[in-house]
């Protein structure tokens, strides 16, 4: 029963830390409401930039890519328990992105930009429908064994 509640409260802790990565990615690639967004902070040279940004890119992607194949799962469930498997998956994405977040350098430049108030606002809902529709689409595969939380 102890190996179940933990189990349970360690899902829980890493679907918050996705919450929370969630939430902030909203943010971030919007530029509001977040202490450090997409294009905040001071600039750095642009390859200097480049470079960091793709690092924290491709390990995330590296991250995210690898842990999910079943060689590494079989592998992975060696030192992990299979319960909590799912969760753990979760967690370290989670932490990746937040990663992302943090150290993010800012490339400078306007790859486009609208200046019509009617236009903010399409576009604006635009971004808000895109996020509901990834949050909904969770929920169409089982949002509780997506996060290993079933």
């Amino acid at each position: 029963m102890l190996v179940r509640v933990t189990a349970f409260l360690y899902g829980v802790f890493s679907y918050v830390a996705f919450l929370a990565s969630f939430l902030y990615a909203v943010g971030f690639l919007g530029n509001f409401g977040v202490p450090k967004s997409i294009d905040s902070g001071p600039q750095m040279p642009l390859g200097y930039a480049l470079a960091i940004n793709l690092a924290l890119l491709g390990l995330f992607a590296v991250q995210h890519s690898v842990m999910a194949r079943p060689w590494f799962k079989s592998v992975w469930e060696c030192v992990v328990p299979p319960v909590v498997e799912r969760s753990t998956y979760v967690l370290f994405s989670s932490l990746a992105l937040l990663l992302l977040f943090w150290k993010w350098e800012p490339m400078g430049g306007v790859v486009w930009s609208v200046d019509k108030l009617y236009g903010r606002g399409v576009i604006t809902a635009l971004y808000a429908m895109g996020w509901l529709v990834v949050l909904i689409a969770t929920f169409q595969i089982n949002h509780f064994d997506l996060f290993g939380l079933r």
